[in-house]
């Protein structure tokens, strides 16, 4: 990914949805976390240090490829 196709939206749904960053590399560990709140919105970039993105809770995430809710 290059340019603006880094970067990812996530639109919480609910209180409480969790966003977690997972590392690069041989080992995949948690790096970050933020937790959002209802309609809150949370712009993410994947890095050197981020491979991976996970989200916990009722949120839209919207990508470079399309958008998907969660359960």
């Amino acid at each position: 990914m290059n340019g603006s196709a880094d970067y990812i939206l996530i639109k919480a749904k609910e209180n409480g949805v969790n966003v977690i960053g997972l590392t690069r590399g041989k080992d995949t560990r948690f790096h970050h976390s933020e937790k959002l709140d209802k309609g809150e919105v949370m712009v993410a970039q994947f890095t050197e240090h981020t491979s991976a993105v996970k989200v916990r809770g009722k949120a839209t995430i919207i990508t470079p490829f399309g958008s998907v809710d969660t359960d």
